[in-house]
């Protein structure tokens, strides 16, 4: 629906630049989640139909590029909706909230637009089943991101955090027999694995989701790092320092045997890193836009990675509805053209 975030940090993008015989290996799906786009569509939907300011809690997605640019658009990022003057429009970010932000902004009569992913709105919607079916609950995550923090709000009582295999250990549950778990989306796969594992071993009679939280676009890109780092010699992540999925993607390469970086932009990139390297492999968190990966390819070329060579593990197609506020902000824009 929308072109790709407009890019000014790059001038010499596209340039034609002499090639040798280093290689890239492109990795494919890469970058922006069907999540993604759609949180950030609706940011920018709104901000056509109705003008700025259009509030967002917290960043709407995790890379700072991406919040740079809205922000120039006439978005206004706030922590806390307390922040927002009341009756405005403010959209909460594809992490999700807790009931709590919602039961505040109905007090500030804010205008709310959701821009949760539908694969984090699962996850809540599981934990409040499990909650009424009397169970107590362990979500294993990072307990200081957005999306966490968003999903223990839907029980906070019973829900308990854990994000590793020793930390099972210490978990003490009024009923063994009434344990249930669920994991944040944009976990390590196999990360998840071993503590599940782990919980079911302390808790045999633990019960979870009937499908993996952990959504595709996490699970897709760590199988393509997963593939290819046996034989790139370096991996480079382009992602935001605050993207969970983005981390984890650096922890599956240097798992299974290579160099990784996180790199935000190309002027991360460390030239010493390229040192008796032949062949890097690029891929991006589901959060970070296209013009940041093409801008680390330029960068690589100039230090003589001339071939490009795209690597697809699977294919990506999934797709995402607006919410209905999005979706009558635009009828009423057709109706008046």
């Amino acid at each position: 629906m929308f072109s790709p975030l407009r890019d000014s940090t790059f001038p010499h993008l596209g340039a034609t630049l002499p090639t040798g015989q280093k290689k890239v290996l492109l990795l494919k799906p890469r970058g922006f989640c069907a999540g993604v786009i759609r949180a950030i569509d609706i940011v920018k939907i709104a901000l056509e139909a109705y003008g700025a300011p259009i509030y967002v809690r917290r960043e709407i997605v995790h890379n700072g590029h991406v919040v740079r640019e809205l922000s120039e658009q006439g978005a206004v990022f706030v922590q806390e909706v307390d922040e927002v003057p009341a009756g405005q429009r403010v959209i909460f970010s594809a992490h999700g909230v807790s009931p709590a932000v919602r039961q505040l902004s109905r007090e500030r009569n804010l205008r709310v637009i959701d821009a949760t992913c539908p694969l984090v709105t699962k996850v809540h919607l599981e934990a409040v089943r499990f909650a009424k079916q009397g169970n107590s609950l362990i979500l294993i995550g990072h307990r200081d991101h957005d999306e966490v923090e968003g999903t223990v709000g839907e029980a906070p009582d019973v829900t308990q955090v854990v994000s590793s295999v020793e930390a099972v250990q210490h978990l003490q549950v009024p009923d063994p027999n009434r344990v249930a778990y669920l994991t944040q989306t944009t976990l390590s796969v196999d990360d998840a694995e071993d503590i599940i594992a782990a919980l079911r071993r302390r808790f045999p009679l633990i019960t979870g989701p009937l499908s993996q939280d952990i959504c595709y676009a996490s699970e897709n890109r760590q199988q393509s790092v997963r593939q290819v780092a046996p034989t790139a010699q370096l991996v480079l992540v382009v992602g935001s320092a605050n993207s969970s999925n983005s981390n984890r993607l650096v922890e599956v390469a240097r798992k299974h045997g290579a160099v990784a970086h996180l790199v935000d932009s190309y002027a991360a990139v460390n030239p010493a890193w390229l040192d008796r390297v032949s062949t890097v492999a690029i891929t991006a968190g589901a959060s970070a836009p296209e013009i940041l990966v093409q801008g680390v390819i330029n960068q690589l070329r100039e230090h003589g990675f001339g071939q490009v060579e795209e690597v697809e593990a699977m294919v990506e197609n999934v797709q995402f509805s607006l919410p209905p506020e999005i979706g009558r902000a635009l009828a009423n824009e057709d109706a008046l053209r």
